[in-house]
């Protein structure tokens, strides 16, 4: 049987976690008590993901979005406490990967949603963790033929802000809440760019960069890393693996 510190030990190789200044601790946030067979991964370690990992009767929790962010709380208090609360009294481990997840150039979220939106020449824009990646479109599409393309691709209606009037090839993302990154990615020369979240300002500056913007969502941009670092879990260990999907709308 594989134990909760010796999946964490190899994630932390595979991942290079030791390379990124992150937010949260990345790794095995909550040990339980139980050897692990059964894996259930999601995006976010929200009450109602805990309780469809026991429903299923998971050992082991695997999350992008964990706990003891830096701008929270430390006190276990709260639906913090109580989310944590019933991972313990089960037995259950949480493991939690954030920006390694993002940048891994197989089973990130970056290389995944390229993979899922059919990006070709998909890439990291500059070092090989920047989570700025870049690449183009199988062919020059218009920036409304774009939406309907990750509409279908994410089961979801992108936010778009339409700015390029001629066809878009050449494109940059980056999943998450990563809307700031939108001058770096104008100044790529790229034709749009490609995140989960909007702010205020964002249509301002996709306007005066001229450059397309598509907000994705922050849920729907990230859910498949966690799939594909499941999936090679669960094959490296022969662990039972199954993902399970929190609709969010954001």
């Amino acid at each position: 049987m594989t134990s909760a510190v010796e999946l964490a030990d190899y994630c932390h190789r595979l991942l290079g976690v030791e390379r990124f200044t992150d937010y949260c601790p990345n790794g095995l946030q909550i040990e339980g008590d139980r050897p692990l067979r059964r894996l259930v991964t999601g995006v976010s370690a929200s009450q109602r993901l805990i309780d469809a990992a026991l429903a299923a009767e998971a050992d082991a929790l695997l999350v992008h979005h964990g706990f003891f962010w830096k701008s929270e709380a430390a006190p276990l208090t709260g639906l913090k406490g109580q989310r944590i609360r019933t991972l313990m009294r089960a037995g259950l481990s949480l493991f939690a990967y954030h920006l390694p997840l993002d940048a891994h150039p197989e089973l990130g979220n970056n290389r995944q949603l390229a993979d899922v939106l059919g990006l070709l020449d998909a890439r990291p824009s500059s070092g090989a963790d920047d989570l700025l990646w870049c690449g183009r479109l199988a062919e020059p599409l218009s920036g409304a033929a774009l939406a309907e393309h990750v509409a279908r691709a994410l089961g979801r209606e992108p936010l778009h802000l339409a700015v390029v009037n001629r066809p878009l090839s050449r494109i940059a993302w980056c999943t998450g809440a990563a809307q700031g990154a939108i001058e770096r990615a104008a100044a790529l020369g790229v034709d749009g760019y490609l995140s989960g979240e909007v702010s205020e300002q964002t249509v301002h500056l996709a306007r005066e960069l001229g450059i397309d913007y598509l907000a994705v969502g922050h849920h729907a941009s990230e859910r498949y890393g966690v799939q594909a670092l499941g999936a090679h879990l669960a094959a490296h260990f022969n662990l039972e693996h199954r993902y399970i999907e929190i609709e969010n709308p954001v």
